[in-house]
């Protein structure tokens, strides 16, 4: 009994759709992971509004998101605005702004 359970789930694993569906779990390329991104890690249309961070001096650029917020890229699908220091780029390339 547990060896056709194995071999059916073996087959599973290794079938066209189970490999179609882990293509699906697998970050795209062109990802970025960062949870602090500097300028010259951001492409040059969004490098716009740099100044340093007051308490660490690190670098960081706004992007037209205004005071207080940092631009953050992950994909090209998923870029955007959150709270200094608080974006980071989850696994799949997707902006998450931590609370």
């Amino acid at each position: 009994m547990t060896r056709i359970l194995a071999a059916i789930l073996c087959a599973l694993l290794i079938s066209p759709s189970a490999a179609r569906a882990m293509a699906i779990l697998r970050p795209a390329s062109g990802i970025v992971r960062a949870d602090w991104q500097y300028p010259s890690q951001l492409l040059p249309r969004f490098r716009n509004h740099c100044t340093y961070e007051f308490f660490t001096g690190r670098p960081y650029c706004s992007d037209r998101c205004g005071i207080d917020y940092q631009f953050y890229y992950c994909s090209e699908i998923s870029f955007g605005c959150c709270h200094i220091g608080r974006g980071y780029c989850d696994w799949r390339g997707i902006l998450r702004c931590s609370p």
